[in-house]
């Protein structure tokens, strides 16, 4: 199984968390982004944009923070990080 932790900050404090959970035998990518999908339906955003730097440290760390240039529309929050806690 896949999981991804979905967590939002304002004011360096955790507001909302959620863990999205993949069963299926896609890529790790499709997964990443199925497991985004989720997280964003359960907090009511966007999807952020991936940029350049969010790829690599994604890539690097398996986990990455999507700040107000990630979103076209306006977030009531600091930023989105989201980290893989379980790949199969």
């Amino acid at each position: 199984m896949f999981s991804l932790w979905g967590k939002t900050f304002h004011n360096n404090r955790l507001v909302k968390d959620y863990v999205a959970n993949i069963n299926d035998d896609d890529t790790r990518t499709h997964k990443v982004f199925k497991a985004l999908a989720e997280i964003c339906q359960e907090f009511n955003i966007e999807q952020p944009m991936w940029l350049e730097k969010n790829i690599r440290e994604f890539q690097k760390f398996s986990h990455v923070r999507f700040s107000q240039d990630n979103f076209i529309e306006e977030i009531n929050f600091d930023y989105l990080e989201i980290r893989i806690l379980e790949d199969d």
